[in-house]
């Protein structure tokens, strides 16, 4: 039986994922072509800067919420039961103020500060905190059990589950998409390319998705660890800044955010901005530091910046024919790659199996 040869574009979380998925299948065999690869840290890779963790921003009844839904459950079980991937729960608190709806970052959480959200009844241990539990300022908030990703052990950690399927990576640029149908292993044109290039398919020719922009994320990696992860729905210091606190897994220190900040292409940190983001987690989470410490108290191991993929109309999963090969697209999942991994892999993964049928079809 002749084999499905496939070339996945992009070594991010979501191409990294979809690879993974279509790996199992031994019908596939898979390609992965990047530029950039896991260990790598450049302005272009968005990936490696994540958080990463699992604070659900879609609702329920769209695309993005039912990818939340999907997802919980896989990194579930990998906290549960594969300490190698560098996967974690984590006690999680989301405090909201109602005077932060028409904020930049006030909309990105919009869902997640809902009262009573959808996901309260996907993750363990939810509840509803009591106005006698809130300070001054907080509207409602909520806890629950949660997720941290150290992303610097579970993208290599899918690169394993990918090679032990037979997955073969390999370096490239690609200007061009149809440059990509060239790539696989076998040396014959691939059946279908599956673009999972994020913010690069916006200058990919090919795609030129010209609807994908940039929104800015800086943070502050450190050694302090608040024993709890936290976010609060905006800031007083900027429409576009945030507040998130998250422990990375393993060691993998604690990540401290952060901005919103769209069509904001700048890779450098911003040291007043990295100074007003340390102040604003040791406000939230006191714990981070000792009793009576500044921002003095932290212990810094990097100061860093992503560029998330954001597509304001959401993630691009559709497939359509070039010339005569396929091509997937998976891209645009703005600052929730990780969360919605899963559950847009699979929908990938099924429109790569309607294009293979397609082709098997126009070969008879």
């Amino acid at each position: 039986m002749a084999s499905n040869n496939i070339v996945v574009l992009g070594a991010g979380v979501i191409g990294l994922t979809t690879a993974m998925l279509l790996s199992r299948d031994p019908e596939n065999k898979v390609t992965v072509a990047a530029k950039h690869m896991p260990g790598d840290y450049d302005i272009e890779y968005t990936s490696p800067w994540a958080g990463a963790n699992y604070l659900p921003v879609g609702q329920e009844d769209n695309k993005i919420g039912q990818w939340e839904k999907l997802t919980w459950p896989h990194l579930q079980e990998l906290a549960k039961n594969c300490p190698e991937a560098g996967i974690h729960f984590q006690d999680t608190l989301v405090y909201n103020r109602k005077k932060d709806q028409e904020s930049t970052t006030g909309k990105w959480f919009a869902e997640l500060i809902k009262p009573n959200p959808w996901y309260g009844k996907v993750v363990p241990n939810y509840r509803e905190l009591p106005q006698s539990e809130l300070s001054p300022g907080v509207d409602n908030a909520n806890s629950f059990t949660s997720v941290c990703i150290n992303t610097a052990l579970y993208l290599p950690w899918l690169v394993g589950q990918c090679r032990q399927n037979g997955v073969i990576f390999k370096r490239a640029i690609v200007k061009h998409i149809s440059e990509a149908a060239n790539l696989h292993h076998s040396g014959s044109k691939a059946d279908v390319v599956v673009n999972c290039t994020g913010l690069s398919s916006r200058s990919l020719g090919g795609v030129m998705d010209t609807t994908l922009l940039p929104a800015r994320g800086q943070i502050i990696l450190v050694r302090n660890d608040p024993g709890v992860m936290a976010s609060i729905s905006g800031t007083d210091d900027g429409d576009d800044e945030a507040t998130y606190i998250m422990t990375r897994a393993v060691g993998g220190g604690t990540i401290l955010g952060g901005s919103y900040q769209k069509n904001n292409w700048d890779p450098n940190p911003d040291p007043n901005l990295a100074v007003r983001i340390m102040k604003r987690c040791i406000e939230l989470c006191p714990s981070l530091v000792g009793e009576g410490q500044g921002i003095e108290g932290l212990s810094i191991i990097r100061h860093g910046v992503g560029l998330r993929p954001l597509r304001e109309s959401g993630p691009r999963i559709e497939r359509e024919r070039s010339d005569d090969f396929w091509i997937v697209h998976n891209y645009g999942h703005a600052g929730y790659g990780y969360q919605t991994s899963y559950g847009s892999a699979e929908d990938a993964v099924g429109l790569v199996k309607q294009a293979l049928q397609q082709a098997k079809k126009a070969k008879l």
